[in-house]
């Protein structure tokens, strides 16, 4: 999977299109990411040991790596992700500008 922790990416696709966020959590096995402050679901909560009141919560919900690409900021547009040699490393770059992506923190 060509996405990462850390990424910023735009959504390309669904309800919350158009929309940049950043990567909170990668799920490789089923191709979901979960995306800060986007794609946000309300579920009903049971009151637990955790949630003492319970009732409807606002979540983030996972949504395909399908339907979000890498979003270049110095070309301020999506990018595809594409890989190069550089020595002995294998790096990520933004096909758009042809620059290495940095490792995410």
């Amino acid at each position: 999977m060509k996405i990462r922790k850390g990424d910023t990416v735009k959504v390309i696709t669904g309800k919350d299109k158009g929309k940049t966020g950043k990567v909170r959590q990668v799920d490789e096995k089923s191709g979901r990411v979960w995306l800060e402050g986007l794609n946000i679901v309300k579920r009903h909560q049971r009151p637990t040991q955790t949630h003492r009141q319970g009732g409807i919560i606002d979540k983030e919900a996972p949504i395909s790596v399908s339907n979000v690409m890498y979003y270049d900021e110095k070309a301020g547009k999506a990018s595809r992700i594409g890989y190069r040699i550089d020595g002995d490393n294998k790096v990520r770059i933004a096909k758009r500008t042809g620059d290495v992506i940095s490792q995410p923190k």
